[in-house]
C-alpha cells in the first residue's frame, strides 16, 4: 500500500435501507502458533477447503430490465452500437441489437449512453482503511511480524466506510480488498460485492476464492528495518519467505500424511493446527492464489523463481510498475500485471520508472493486465485511468481501442481475483452487474447514471433512494457531515 495521497470523497447522497463440520478427525485438531488458541470450539479440517465465516449475501430485489439504445460494451472484444442489454432474476439475459422491446421490463433509455460490466477494483483497501483516515480505524496491516499469513482482511472491514458509497458512485460493483504491504506475508484478501449492509458477511462475494497479498521491496525491509528486525535487506526479504515456505510445506505433509493414515482406517492423532501455516499451506495445495505487492522488474523475476521453487501460484503482480520491462517473462509464466493507468510516478525509488503507457506496453505484449486503484479516490475513476493509460499508449504508437480497454478494469480484474465465471462481462447468463453510463466512459466527463448489482439498481445519480449513505455519515450533525 502507498502513502495515502487523498482524502477521499465520502458523500453520495442519501440513505437508502441497508441489505443486505465438524472435523472428520478422531479428536479436534489443536491450534497453536501466531493467531491460534488453545482448543476449538469446532474443528475445522486444514485438508477441507472450509470457511468458518461463511457469506451472508443476497441479491437485493430487482426487476426485468431492458437497457435499450445504447452503446455497449461487452469487455468480450465486441462494441454494440444501438444495442439493448436484457436482465431478468438478477442474470443477464440478452446483449445485442434489434432485440424488440419486451412487455413486463422496466424500460431504460439515455441517448447518448453508454453500459458496460460493472468495475472490478482488484486491489482495493476500502473498509480496512476507512474514511475518516484516523488511527482508530487503519486496520490494513498487522505489523508486528514479517509473516502475518494468518490474519483474514475480512475481521478488519468496516461496513460503514462511505468510501464503498463512493466507489459504487463511480461504478464500482465488485473489490478485492486486501491487507497492506507493510509486511512479506500480509494476510488472505476477500473478494465484496458493492452492496450496501451491516457486516461483511453480507458484502462477501459467494463461493469467491481467497488470495494471499505478499509484498516485496521497500515496504517491509523499510519497516522492519527500522525496527532492528529481519528484514533489513532484499535478500533478508527472500530468505523470510524462503522459511516460512519450508515451515509450511513441512506442515502441509504432516496433515497429508495423517489425511493418508485416516483413508487407510489407520487410528491417528491430527497435527497441531498453526493458522498462519494453514494459509500458506492452502497456497501450496493452489486453493489461493498469491497477490504479489511488487514494483521492480529484476524483484518480480526472483518472485517467479521463488513461486517454482516451493510451487505456488503468483496470479498477479500488483502495482507492477516495471512490468513493461519483462512482458515476456509475465506471459510465459502467466501472470498478470495490475498497474495503475496515471499518476503513480516517482514518489518512492521502486516507483522512479512507472510509466503511464505501462498498460498499453503490456497489451501489445499479450500480458493480461489490469488497473487498480491502491487508493479511495482512484477507485472512483478507473475508467478516466484507463483513458490516461489509453493516450500514452497512442502517443507511443500503440492503438489500443476501448473494446479492449474495457477488459482492464472489468474481465481482466474478474480473472485475477477468480470470479471471471460469474461478472466482469456482459455475457447471457452472468450476474447482471451492469453500468449505464451518461456518455463513453472514457471520457474525464462521463457519470455513471445507474449502477445494478445481479439486477437491481443500487445506486442511481437522480434518485436519492438510491444513493446509499453510510450510518457513520447519518450519525454526525449536519454541520459536521462530510461534504
Amino acid at each position: 500500500m502507498k502513502p495515502p495521497r487523498f482524502i477521499a470523497c465520502v458523500s453520495v447522497g442519501l440513505a437508502v435501507a441497508a441489505v443486505l463440520g465438524l472435523c472428520a478427525c478422531s479428536k479436534k485438531p489443536q491450534t497453536s502458533g501466531k493467531g491460534g488458541s488453545a482448543q476449538l470450539a469446532r474443528g475445522i479440517d486444514p485438508l477441507k477447503d472450509e470457511n468458518p465465516f461463511p457469506s451472508t449475501y443476497k441479491p437485493l430485489p430487482s426487476v426485468p430490465t431492458a437497457i435499450t439504445g445504447v452503446t455497449i460494451l461487452t469487455a468480450t472484444g465486441e462494441k454494440i452500437d444501438n444495442g439493448t442489454v436484457l436482465m431478468r432474476g438478477g442474470k443477464i439475459e440478452a446483449v445485442r441489437r434489434g432485440i424488440v422491446r419486451p412487455a413486463g421490463y422496466r424500460i431504460v433509455a439515455l441517448k447518448g449512453g453508454w453500459v458496460t460490466p460493472g468495475v472490478i477494483d482488484p486491489h482495493s483497501h476500502l473498509g480496512v482503511y476507512p474514511s475518516p483516515g484516523i488511527d482508530s480505524l487503519a486496520d490494513g496491516n498487522e505489523m508486528t511480524d514479517p509473516d502475518t499469513a494468518q490474519v483474514w482482511a475480512e475481521h478488519s472491514i468496516w461496513p460503514q466506510d462511505p468510501g464503498f458509497n463512493a466507489a459504487r458512485a463511480g461504478g464500482v460493483t465488485t473489490l478485492e480488498i486486501l491487507p497492506g504491504s507493510s509486511n512479506l506475508f500480509g494476510g488472505r484478501s476477500v473478494i465484496l460485492k458493492n452492496v450496501p449492509s451491516e457486516t461483511v458477511q453480507g458484502m462477501k462475494f459467494p463461493g469467491a476464492p481467497q488470495g494471499l497479498k505478499m509484498a516485496c521491496g521497500e515496504n517491509p525491509r523499510r519497516i522492519y528495518g527500522a525496527k532492528g528486525r529481519a528484514p533489513s535487506t532484499r535478500m533478508g526479504s527472500m530468505a523470510g519467505y524462503r522459511e516460512a515456505w519450508i515451515k509450511a510445506a513441512e506442515y502441509r505433509q504432516a496433515w497429508d500424511a495423517y489425511d493418508a493414515k485416516v483413508r487407510a482406517g489407520e487410528k491417528a492423532d491430527p497435527p497441531k493446527r498453526d493458522l498462519q501455516l494453514d494459509t500458506l499451506a492452502d497456497a501450496l495445495r493452489g486453493r489461493i492464489g498469491v497477490q504479489m505487492h511488487c514494483y521492480r522488474a529484476d524483484e518480480m523475476a526472483y518472485m517467479i523463481d521463488l513461486a517454482k521453487e516451493f510451487g505456488y501460484r503468483i496470479v498477479a503482480f500488483h502495482h507492477a510498475s516495471e512490468a513493461y520491462k519483462i512482458p515476456g517473462l509475465l506471459k510465459a509464466n502467466g501472470i498478470c500485471a495490475v498497474v495503475w493507468g496515471a499518476g503513480w510516478w516517482g514518489y518512492k525509488m521502486e516507483a522512479f520508472d512507472g510509466i503511464e503507457a505501462n498498460a498499453a506496453m503490456l497489451q501489445k505484449a499479450g500480458v493480461c493486465v489490469s488497473l487498480h486503484s491502491d487508493d479511495a479516490t482512484v477507485v472512483q475513476h478507473l475508467p478516466r485511468d484507463a483513458a490516461i493509460a489509453i493516450a500514452a499508449g497512442r502517443r507511443m504508437g500503440i492503438d489500443i481501442g476501448e473494446a479492449d480497454a474495457v477488459k482492464w478494469f472489468t474481465i481482466n480484474p474478474a480473472r485475477i481475483i477468480g470470479v471471471a465465471e460469474r461478472t466482469g462481462s456482459l455475457e447471457n447468463g452472468k450476474d447482471a452487474d451492469v453500468v449505464l453510463w451518461d456518455r463513453d466512459p472514457f471520457s474525464v466527463y462521463a457519470v455513471a447514471e445507474k449502477v445494478y448489482v445481479d439486477g437491481a439498481l443500487v445506486y442511481d445519480a437522480h434518485d436519492p433512494k438510491y444513493q446509499a449513505k453510510s450510518d457513520f455519515d447519518v450519525g454526525l450533525p449536519a454541520e459536521e457531515g462530510m461534504p
